[in-house]
């Protein structure tokens, strides 16, 4: 594909980056530089109360603690609801999740989630995930609170393919605490509750086309991860499809060759989006 250039009525005109877990709107400022560039108008919605920055949240847990999913897919769907047509809409991480919560409520043109943290139902959890997110869920008292990784534990977890030094440095700049209870709610406990959880969606229904993309070296969220979430809507009669980037960690988004996994995001919306009715 060539031009990204987006001079149809029809096409999407906006493109809405949602950030994970650990992180604020700040992770997106690559992605968000590179795509007004192209001449789209780039949203990057915070949590509720996200409006302060990474240094302000750290010394705010009570705000990223009392967050619910619920609610903050509430808060992003209104921003997008505001707009004059639908958007592309991407996440990372959980911001995969909550993208997916929005597609399912018939939000977009398009939806992209790169390492994804999974919706309810896909039950693969695979070992260097439950390392990873085990500093959150070692205690019980945790589903309360905000939690942080510590610069070790996020280098594991999240910037793996870089060295020590420079995932430092990333922590220094992006990570916050995250709300205990996600990571609690999601996934690896909702499977194992009666009825349907927070981050439940009806994977049969009719939706924007939805591309997952894995990081190969991804430990928090890794391939088998996202593969399995993809393969759950095998009897929507919307597109969905997987692609793998070798090499990546969670960190994919800003790690060095994120603009290629930023255009290949791009290319595929713009390919597949829902074009939008445009008044004669």
């Amino acid at each position: 594909m060539s031009d990204t250039t987006a001079p149809d009525p029809a096409a999407p005109d906006t493109i809405v980056l949602v950030h994970g877990l650990w992180m604020t709107p700040r992770s997106w400022r690559g992605w968000k530089e590179r795509y007004e560039g192209k001449g789209y108008t780039v949203l990057t919605p915070g949590y509720p109360g996200f409006e302060i920055e990474v240094e302000a949240l750290r010394e705010n847990p009570d705000l990223i603690a009392e967050l619910t999913v619920p609610g903050t897919v509430d808060h992003i769907a209104a921003q997008i609801e505001a707009l004059d047509k639908p958007p592309i809409i991407m996440g990372h991480s959980f911001g995969g999740t909550l993208t997916q919560l929005l597609l399912a409520r018939g939000l977009g043109a398009a939806g992209v989630v790169v390492d994804s943290a999974p919706t309810e139902g896909v039950r693969v959890n695979p070992l260097s995930q439950v390392r990873s997110l085990f500093p959150a869920l070692k205690n019980p008292a945790n589903a309360h609170r905000a939690v942080g990784f510590t610069p070790e534990e996020f280098h594991y977890a999240f910037a793996n393919t870089l060295t020590r030094e420079e995932s430092d440095a990333v922590w220094q700049e992006f990570a916050i605490p995250a709300p205990g209870r996600w990571v609690w709610a999601y996934g690896l406990i909702a499977n194992f509750k009666p009825g349907k959880q927070e981050t439940w969606v009806d994977y049969d229904a009719d939706r924007a086309p939805l591309l997952f993309i894995g990081g190969e070296k991804d430990h928090i969220m890794p391939p088998s991860v996202n593969r399995s979430n993809a393969k759950h809507y095998a009897k929507s009669p919307a597109l969905t499809e997987y692609h793998e980037f070798p090499g990546r960690s969670h960190w994919i988004c800003a790690e060095p060759g994120w603009e290629e996994v930023a255009d290949y995001a791009l290319q595929w919306a713009l390919a597949h989006a829902r074009p939008a009715t445009v008044s004669a």
